[in-house]
């Protein structure tokens, strides 16, 4: 059994307490490694890593800097079968949409910013002939990065690519339900050259880790991705020492049919935003409201559509969904099925566990019959469960979609433009797709309102956030 181990300042290093947790493959139950039940000790190494290996690496050239990313880039490309053997070993989810998805992904991440770093400049102005004001980005210091374990080598590295590109130095912490291919990308790091202590990944549950992490003086931001509980409890702790914060969280996406969209583009692209990668997508579509003359089409075809999906082993190539995470997250799931029920939800198909062996696999579960304002409809649930709505207006729609305490994302399904910009203009979320899903320009910003997030990933909004601006003024004469 493979027992994973800390990278900290070049080293890979038990855990100090000698503590390791069981590492489950979902789609059997088994356990087929161990990961380090780190604690604060272990984060004060890293972080001292990080800390003492700022000041070098901070003055690297952008130059430097992105040669190193780029070469991190060739080695996940020249692993990317064992990456996606390993991503869908730890997740779960299907070893076709690990290939096709998040190990290319991992790969563009570095190539992206190591690109993107040169995008980072200044301003200059001249207040008068004799003066000139300008602005720089230096380097922010030691950071934390945080990543889930839906998407976990995609969204770590979306992390440490523009934070390694600005000049920082990092400390990375991905879940420990799925630590593999961090533990694979440690490797990487060393093999591509990296000096010690720019990067340093450490496992473990975030109730040992967090609090030291969230609150030394040396750690100057925290970028995270995961649960709004989680996040609020991050932020929490971190805003009372000044940390800069850019908080990921959840969402309860809606979808919104008209009955002038495209028909069979929407029906597939709508099948696949609501089940890719088991539902455990943060921008996966959850609830689905459809005009009301399109309903029972639309009705008939998406469950007639859903009901064809085939869950199964993830390494089968004819698997279109894979094992939710864990056991605990299955039991989550199917306690949300259970309310649906007992709210007076109809089951159209669906809603119960899969015996596959041992291993955590969930029907892909569609519902009707709810009321917009439901727990089934507020609550993130995270998994293979949608429920469809029938709405009248766009007034009505725009209501039901916003009622949620999240906002992270929309699709809009129409073929008329005006009606597109008002749904774009009435919807309270930070990312809208019209006729589109996981349509993704890096070089946009990417984030949620509400309790979906704060701040913003992706592009020059990332390496903003990992640098510092500096104004200086000159009086020329």
């Amino acid at each position: 059994m493979e027992k994973i181990l800390n990278y900290i300042n070049g080293e890979w290093l038990a855990p100090v307490q000698g503590q390791y947790l069981p590492n489950k493959n979902p789609s059997t139950g088994e356990t087929y490694s161990l990961v380090p039940d780190s604690d604060a000790e272990d984060a004060e190494r890293a972080i001292t890593a990080a800390y003492g290996a700022f000041k070098s690496w901070s003055q690297t050239t952008v130059r430097q800097r992105s040669d190193l990313l780029r070469k991190l880039a060739e080695l996940i490309k020249e692993n990317a079968t064992k990456l996606a053997h390993d991503e869908s070993m730890d997740n779960g989810k299907p070893l076709r949409l690990a290939s096709e998805v998040d190990i290319p992904r991992s790969e563009l991440n570095f190539r992206f910013f190591a690109d993107m770093a040169i995008s980072l400049h200044g301003e200059a102005y001249r207040s008068d002939p004799n003066t000139v004001s300008y602005t720089e980005y230096a380097p922010l210091g030691p950071v934390v990065c945080i990543s889930p374990w839906n998407l976990p080598l995609y969204l770590l590295t979306w992390k440490i690519a523009p934070a390694l590109a600005a000049g920082c130095t990092v400390v990375a912490k991905p879940s420990e339900i799925t630590p593999m291919t961090a533990y694979r990308l440690s490797q990487l790091v060393a093999q591509a050259g990296f000096p010690k202590g720019v990067i340093n990944f450490l496992h473990g549950r975030g109730a040992s880790l967090g609090e030291k992490l969230a609150t030394d003086a040396r750690v100057k931001a925290i970028s995270f991705t995961g649960s709004t509980q989680t996040g609020r409890i991050i932020s929490g702790m971190a805003s009372p020492h000044f940390k800069k914060l850019a908080l990921e969280m959840g969402g309860k996406n809606p979808v919104l049919i008209f009955q002038d969209a495209e028909y069979e583009k929407t029906l597939n692209t709508v099948v696949r935003s609501s089940f890719s990668n088991q539902g455990q997508i943060c921008l996966c579509g959850s609830r689905i409201f459809i005009q009301r003359p399109l309903y029972d089409q639309f009705k008939n075809d998406f469950v007639e559509r859903v009901a064809r999906l085939k869950v199964g082993d993830p390494g089968d190539e004819a698997s279109d969904l894979g094992a939710v995470v864990s056991e605990d997250h299955q039991k989550k799931i199917l306690s949300y099925i259970q309310k649906a029920k007992d709210e007076g939800g109809v089951i159209l198909t669906g809603g119960e566990k899969l015996s596959l062996g041992s291993g955590y696999y969930v029907a892909p579960t569609v519902i009707e019959n709810l009321r917009w304002d439901s727990c089934v409809n507020q609550d993130e649930i995270f998994g293979p469960v949608v429920t469809l709505t029938p709405f009248e207006s766009e007034e009505h729609v725009v209501s039901m979609a916003n009622s949620t305490r999240y906002g992270l994302a929309a699709s809009v399904w129409t073929t008329n433009i005006q009606c597109a910009q008002r749904m774009v203009r009435g919807l309270d979320v930070g990312i809208v797709w019209v006729n589109t899903w996981m349509n993704r320009d890096l070089r946009t910003p990417f984030g949620g309102v509400k309790e979906s997030g704060y701040g913003r990933e992706g592009g020059l909004e990332a390496l903003k956030f990992f640098s510092e601006v500096k104004t200086i003024c000159v009086e020329t004469s």
